[in-house]
């Protein structure tokens, strides 16, 4: 065998995730204990016990991580952020807090409307500038591929822009980023009494320039009360799918408007947020294999009831993700390990559940099929944890513990902490 690039060796256990969403999810994480994990050319090469390496596995150039009786498990995969964008809203998470609603606050000319000016108001540079320390932040709590979204653009100029941000970041850091286009977030100040105009903009100028220039692999639209309508949805998404872009939605997040019945009607990749979702729609999404994506950590920050039902999605079959949904308004954190234990907590996944939502469901709802697991051949792309067992991270709730961070076999975080075991 020729030798490793690197090894990581001396573990509790590797989670390779070899199984499915259907099985139950302690099984779906097939664990080997004290397995080690060798990766070369940027793939895991290896995934066994340490003394049936082949004859040659170890060289001198060969990276040795001791995992010091830490459990390891592939990269998280965050599969719902808009970390593009310039100013910040805290002065609206305050009014929420005396008792203003997400609602009352987008009327009154906050929420995403306020980041468009400030996003539109900002370079190329800028914007790079101003997400990378959100990117290195998720990197270490051991994220190593994210879906981004433009969204706060609004304009053909800058949801190009936010694009070609996109771009450069993933040139510029070790995450690779799934760009998605969101220019259907909300309807601009200036086109408001004109929302056809918008809504034509997006099918006609938007979708192919930014499919001309290669920029996003997906298309989103926010379907709800204060954003676009199901049929506006629906044409927007056909025409985006007619560019060769992946349809998604933010679906039933504030009310339940029918987004979910429209994400199975277009075979949408997923469905996001489904606070709201009513039984109906949850039965289409399980009939149309839409992988719901849920982002706990937004419900929190909007001080919203209910969460999503994540058990009841699950219980239909679905496949879950987990996101962060890093953004501005409703979810300012990068902090992983709380969307995990929120998703135990409030979702009612298990924490076997939430395990696969943030690492292979999530790989899955971006067409990523050699990531968010381990098997010989796949991305090496792995995570030394710090404590002995996944059940340890939903359960000391917001602590990250993600050790050692590889992305394509490179170490790109490494992290000193002590044992939580």
């Amino acid at each position: 065998m020729d030798a490793l690039d690197l090894l990581v060796r001396n573990t509790s256990e590797v989670l390779t995730l070899e199984g499915t969403h259907r099985e139950k999810a302690e099984v779906a994480l097939t664990p080997r204990p004290g397995a080690c994990v060798g990766v070369r050319g940027g793939r895991v090469a290896y995934v066994g016990p340490e003394k049936e390496l082949p004859a040659g596995a170890v060289g001198p150039s060969t990276e040795v991580v001791d995992a010091e009786g830490g459990f390891v498990g592939p990269g998280f995969v965050d599969p719902h952020t808009h970390l593009v964008f310039a100013g910040e809203r805290s002065a609206e998470f305050d009014l929420r807090n005396q008792g203003a609603t997400y609602l009352e606050i987008a009327k009154a000319g906050g929420g995403i409307v306020s980041t468009v000016r400030a996003t539109r108001a900002a370079s190329e540079d800028e914007l790079v500038r101003l997400a990378l320390p959100r990117i290195h932040r998720l990197l270490a709590h051991g994220v190593t591929v994210a879906e981004v979204k433009s969204g706060y653009g609004l304009d053909l100029e800058n949801e190009l822009k936010m694009l070609r941000v996109v771009r450069r970041l993933g040139a510029l850091t070790p995450m690779e980023l799934v760009p998605t286009l969101l220019c259907a977030h909300a309807v601009p100040e200036e086109y408001r009494g004109r929302r056809e105009d918008y809504v034509r903009l997006c099918i006609d100028e938007i979708i192919p320039a930014v499919a001309r220039e290669g920029l996003a692999r997906f298309c989103d639209v926010f379907v709800e009360d204060s954003a676009f309508t199901v049929d506006e949805g629906r044409r927007i998404l056909t025409a985006a799918r007619a560019h060769g872009m992946v349809p998604r939605l933010h679906a039933d997040q504030l009310t339940a408007c029918g987004a979910s019945e429209l994400a199975a009607e277009l075979g949408a990749a997923t469905a996001d947020h489904l606070e709201q979702v009513t039984e109906s729609g949850l039965r289409a999404l399980a009939e149309a294999n839409v992988t719901a994506v849920l982002v706990p950590t937004s419900t929190l920050f909007l001080r919203m009831r209910p969460y999503a039902p994540g058990r009841r999605l699950r219980d239909a079959g679905l496949n879950i993700a987990l996101g962060s949904n890093v953004n501005p308004g409703s979810a300012m954190s990068e902090n992983v390990a709380l969307v995990l234990g929120l998703a135990c907590l409030e979702n009612g996944l298990s924490a076997a559940e939430a395990y696969w939502a943030a690492t292979r469901g999530a790989a899955q709802s971006l067409g990523l099929q050699s990531h968010g697991r381990l098997a010989v051949g796949d991305a090496g792309d792995l995570v030394v944890f710090g404590c002995a067992s996944y059940r340890h991270l939903p359960y000391h709730l917001g602590v990250g513990h993600a050790r050692v961070v590889v992305k394509a076999g490179r170490v790109v975080v490494r992290q000193q902490m002590n044992s939580c075991a």
